[in-house]
């Protein structure tokens, strides 16, 4: 358990769109993780995909975070300004002979796969022999050994991973050059001390492969806990895919109190009549997360 008084968290929102009720979970009991415990709440930008990325997108939720309330602390790191930091954890990995070069389409992996009889996705180990640098377009993999990875989730419970039969060999960096985002988060979340991670459920079963890089990296592993994620009446996460609503600019205070409820705490009725800071150092002064639903969904009704 993280030392109350060394906390630091943080929120990583991706600059794909604008803040959705789902995004605003996030924030909020991130936030309120960090702040009740009397530790720092960091914001991180993850822009290390452009063509994801949605222009204006990093002002309005720097925008509207602050317009609920939720202040960050320090300088707001972007990844994309920390690709030096990446290529040393690759030389590293390469050094280590951690990693090997791929050239395999996604059609050569997804056809040699079957023919191996593995899951959909994990990667055949086609070009595990490839340990130098090939010439033209080629993306960065890690190694992966017969090893299985697991962990306590202060929420979600005990999860385990055996990452040879389930993942496979992962990639670090992408054949466009882009840093994958399982290398980035785990050098960011070292290089900010992050003591725990308090995001969505749909990044669980990312954490076993972000942990191994850890490992391998020797960088300190955080503690873990995964919120429910809101998902729409087909049961989809709210997402720009899924035509999820911005937050409004208006009354913070109606869609706070619905995050609350929605991670399972109780605000008293008169707070609907608050202003949102009031509401905040009550939600700060009462966060049980022991409250919040061990699930990895819950349908959200708008």
């Amino acid at each position: 358990m993280t030392d109350v008084s060394n906390y630091i968290g943080r929120f990583a929102p991706s600059p794909t769109g604008p803040l959705h009720f789902g995004s605003l979970v996030a924030a909020l009991g991130s936030y309120l993780q960090a702040r009740s415990r009397g530790g720092q709440w960091l914001l991180r930008v993850e822009d290390i995909d452009p063509p994801r990325e949605v222009a204006g997108a990093t002002d309005e939720i720097l925008r509207a975070l602050d317009h609920y309330g939720l202040h960050w602390d320090g300088e707001t790191l972007y990844q994309s300004q920390r690709s030096e930091a990446y290529l040393e954890a690759i030389d590293q990995l390469h050094h280590d002979d951690a990693l090997f070069y791929c050239r395999c389409s996604r059609k050569q992996i997804a056809t040699a796969a079957e023919q191996a009889g593995l899951a959909s996705g994990v990667y055949p180990g086609s070009c595990r022999s490839t340990t130098q640098p090939p010439h033209g377009h080629h993306a960065v993999r890690l190694l992966i050994e017969n090893e299985t990875i697991r962990f306590n989730d202060s929420l979600q419970g005990e999860i385990s991973q055996q990452m040879a039969r389930e993942v496979g060999d992962f990639v670090i960096r992408r054949a466009d050059g882009l840093f994958a985002y399982q290398l980035a988060v785990v050098i960011d979340d070292a290089a900010q001390g992050i003591t725990e991670v308090v995001r969505g459920s749909d990044l669980l079963d990312s954490t076993p492969r972000q942990i191994l890089l850890q490992q391998r990296l020797g960088l300190p592993q955080p503690d873990y806990l995964h919120l429910p994620v809101a998902v729409n009446a087909a049961g989809e996460k709210l997402s720009k895919q899924t035509f999820a609503t911005a937050i409004p600019f208006d009354n913070p205070v109606p869609l706070l109190i619905k995050a609350l409820q929605f991670l399972g705490q109780k605000p008293d009725s008169e707070l609907r009549d608050a202003e949102h800071d009031e509401l905040l150092r009550w939600a700060i002064e009462h966060w049980r997360p022991e409250q919040i639903a061990a699930q990895r969904t819950i349908k959200h009704a708008r």
